[in-house]
């Protein structure tokens, strides 16, 4: 069912490193996107997929991962992704600030066909693109947009409604769980 995947597609930042994603279960993923909804259908994506150690110790020094645990700068060796989609815009087809909703619609596409797979992911906005695009040798014409990092996650991740203080910031617990409060349906839907 559609909600359940939902609420298991939540952003993972640890993972069993070990556990191996295979370029045709990448390749499936990618299909979803592909088969999604385009702007005016222009379609201008195009997926740089990595799933092996050598490639991915090259794009994981360039990835923020946790904007409000200050205190901890990513996963550590045997808990990082075991493959990453790099999803480009191609500006030979759209101009690189008018790629609109389309990485959106095809992150979302694709991180609910891993959770359904039972792998998990984050979706990653914070990007030293400049180095990614030197160490993996990008060409000029893509736009690097987002990184979605996946593999089998080793950790929980709750949903649970805001606090009294009103705060949106995930935590971790003194359990190492992952807490992500979530606004009421009351609260998002505007009535007139």
């Amino acid at each position: 069912m559609l909600t359940d995947l939902i609420r298991k597609n939540r952003s993972y930042r640890r993972f069993e490193e070990s556990h191996a994603i295979d370029t045709e279960t990448l390749r499936g993923l990618v299909d979803l996107a592909r088969l999604s909804a385009s702007g005016a259908n222009m379609q201008p994506l195009k997926y740089l997929l990595t799933n092996t150690p050598e490639q991915n110790a090259k794009v994981f020094p360039h990835l923020g991962w946790a904007g409000y645990l200050a205190y901890w700068h990513g996963p550590e060796e045997g808990e990082r992704p075991s493959a990453y989609i790099i999803i480009l815009g191609d500006t030979e087809i759209k101009e690189a600030q008018h790629m609109g909703i389309d990485p959106g619609i095809a992150a979302q596409s694709i991180m609910l066909g891993a959770a359904e797979k039972g792998l998990g992911g984050c979706m990653l906005g914070s990007i030293q693109k400049d180095a990614l695009r030197q160490d993996l040798n990008i060409p000029a014409h893509y736009e690097i947009l987002l990184v979605l990092a996946l593999g089998k996650p080793a950790e929980s991740v709750l949903l649970e409604d805001l606090p009294e203080d009103g705060s949106i910031k995930y935590y971790r617990d003194e359990a190492d769980v992952h807490h992500v409060p979530k606004r009421a349906l009351d609260e998002i839907i505007v009535e007139l």
